[in-house]
Parts: C-alpha cells; structure tokens; sequence
C-alpha cells in the first residue's frame, strides 16, 4: 500500500469506536496461511489468547514468551532466545515465526538479532508488529514482506497481496464495517422467515444467481449455502434454475488457501455441483465480488433473486443497475446494518462461524443452509 493510497483512505474514514481486529492477530493469521509449523508471539501470555488457541486447532503451534512487569523494564530478550531455541526442540518445526506485540515493540525488542543468536536451524519470519495500526491489515503486510525476505513467497505474490489488501481496506471503509463511526452488531432478519421466502421463490420457479465471495476458510461454512440452495432447487418441482458464481480459484493464492479451494471444490463436484463462473481465489474477495456482479449484468440481469455469501458487500449489483431481490449471508454482526444500508432484502447472520472452520478439512454445516432444508423436507411432509 502506497503512502498516498494510506492517506487518502486515512482522509476519508471516520474514527472508528467499536473494536476492531488487530495487527498482531492478523499477523499470526498470516503466518498461518504461509503453513508455518509453530509461531512465538514476544510479549505478555495474555496477549491475542483466543485466536491463538484458535489457530492452535487450526494446527499451528502458537507459544509466548510471557513478558512480565520486569521484562517491560529490563528486557525480554533472553526470554525470546530461550523460547525459539525451545521450539525448535520440542516441534522440529520446518518453518517458524516470530510476532512482536506492543510490549516488545514499545521498549525496542531486536527480533531479528534474537533469531540470529538463537540459532535455530529452520527459516523463521520475524515479524515487527504492534496494535496500534488503524488497520489490521497492516499486520498481513508486514508479515508478507519478511516473507518475501525469507525467500518464502516471490516479489509478485508479495505485490498481488499488497493489490487485495489495499482492495480489502477500501472495502471496509466505504460499505463495511468502518464506514461509520459506530455501528451497532446485529442478529440479522430470522433465518426461517429468510429460509421460507427463499423456498416459496424457488417452489414458483424462480432463476437465481448465487454467489460465493467468501474469505478464506470461511468459505468451508458458506459453501454449504451454496450447497443447499441448490439442493432445494434440484429437489423442487418447479423449473427454478440456480447459476453458481464463486471465489474458488484454486491456482491463485498463499498454499494453504488454495489448498481450501481445493477441497470445496471437489466435494462440491463429488455432489455433482457445477460452478458455472469462478471469479478469483479465496483472498481476492475484495475483487472477486465485483467480478460476479459483472456477470450477473452482462449474463444473468433478468433472473428473479441472487443469494450473496461470504462478504456480500463486496458484491456491488446496485453498481451496475442489477434489481434482484437479494439474500446475503455474512458472518459479521457489524455488517448487517451495512448491508440494509445497501439495499439488501435479506440478511441473515452465520453466528460464531469463524471458530467452527478453524481446522476444517472439508465443507462445514451451515446454520441457514440446514434452516433451508429442513423447512423444504417439513413442507414436502405436509405434501404427502
């Protein structure tokens, strides 16, 4: 991200009060995606404890060197020396990562002096990163580049990540969750009156386009909308027809996410599921949408409903003059409203979903998506 391209986007957000995720923890989300074996984040035992121990069941090791009150002090550096050299020895790890934190940061910690004198045998990716970003993916970025210092990722991946990520925060800041100071977090609208209206669309032989724009490992939830939608429209006896459009390009991206597009992708086909226009991998979201909407316009502008899951603001129909009536799918209670705000007829919220995908193998059950078919199994019932 250009300075110029940070100052702009600095100009045009408000400031944010309610709590964001930070820098630190986006890092370590990264070191995730580069398939490090084990991470040591450098300061207080406290510091991002959920989504450490949530990355710990998505297989990486996450450790601390637990700075305390006289480290702040005297420094922890030693400490840091001591805990590598004690990784390496208890996991072997191929690949290693080292996470400042505020604490270190603050008093000056040498991360990468610390790696040198410890002398562990594996690559390691030091990263300097604190809190104090006022974007996350800050954090992504600089984590990155020491990747690209390590020989890890080649300068043309580093670049195309720096593309999405400056695509990512633009994204936030003009329809996401920092385009307004304060936004409250909501449940959404009810998944079964949602659920009951998307049924009776496609009961009257409805077209629909639904659209999978997902981040990363959340796409394993959300793929299964995308399944249960078109198993409600395979099972009906209407002539409803569903176009599949999604973000699962599995030759684009960090191994590990391509690795994710992979499986959705051939559970999906073991399904005899068949999507019709992929749009970009799993971290392009913030292009990938826009893609779809351009052929949802250019291919599918008199179907009658579209279904957006994953980041459905990054999917802009009304851009492009595409009325449809619309069912979004997100994860984040502080997009809902943004969302409304859109003109979004439907939105529902997937709750708590980013700590069920975390060491997913394969496509998740979906809280909208099992809603969907248990409605359609209970009106076929009432059939009979």
């Amino acid at each position: 991200m250009t300075e110029e391209t940070e100052m702009e986007m600095e100009m045009e957000m408000e400031m944010v009060l309610h709590s964001r995720p930070s820098a630190i923890v986006a890092a370590l989300y990264t070191l995730r995606d580069l398939d490090v074996d084990a991470a040591v984040l450098h300061g207080p035992a406290g510091c991002s404890f959920k989504h450490s121990r949530l990355l710990e069941e998505d297989g990486m090791r996450v450790l601390t060197t637990a700075m305390n009150e006289s480290d702040f002090v005297f420094g922890g550096h030693d400490a840091l020396v001591k805990v590598l050299r004690r990784v390496e020895e208890m996991f072997q790890p191929r690949l290693m990562g080292v996470v400042g934190t505020c604490s270190s940061m603050i008093i000056g910690e040498d991360l990468h002096q610390a790696v040198e004198e410890s002398g562990v045998g594996c690559k390691v990716i030091a990263v300097d990163v604190h809190a104090g970003y006022r974007e996350n993916t800050i954090g992504v970025i600089l984590t990155l580049e020491s990747a690209y210092k390590s020989g890890i990722i080649s300068h043309d991946e580093l670049e195309r990540q720096k593309r999405m990520l400056e695509q990512a925060t633009r994204l936030e800041v003009e329809v996401g969750a920092a385009s307004r100071s304060y936004i409250p977090p909501s449940k959404g609208d009810s998944k079964i009156a949602v659920a009951n209206r998307l049924l009776e669309l496609i009961a009257a032989g409805k077209k629909g386009v639904c659209v999978l724009n997902a981040k990363k490992e959340t796409a394993f939830v959300f793929a299964d909308i995308l399944k249960a939608v078109n198993k409600v429209a395979a099972s009906s006896s209407s002539s409803s027809q569903i176009i599949n459009i999604a973000n699962l390009d599995k030759t684009v991206g960090l191994r590990k996410i391509k690795g994710y597009s992979e499986r959705i992708l051939d559970e999906l086909a073991a399904d005899g599921l068949v999507i019709d226009h992929i749009v970009g991998g799993l971290d392009e979201y913030p292009v990938a949408g826009e893609k779809a909407a351009i052929v949802f316009r250019d291919f599918y502008r008199s179907y009658d409903f579209a279904v957006l899951l994953g980041i459905p603001h990054g999917v802009p129909l009304a851009k492009y003059g595409i009325k449809t009536e619309i069912f979004s799918v997100t994860n984040g209670p502080r997009t809902i409203e943004p969302l409304k705000w859109l003109g979004n007829d439907h939105v529902v919220l997937e709750i708590d979903l980013h700590p069920r995908t975390m060491g997913a193998t394969g496509i998740i059950p979906s809280e909208f998506g099992d809603t969907l078919l248990r409605l359609m199994y209970e009106k076929t019932r009432n059939k009979l």
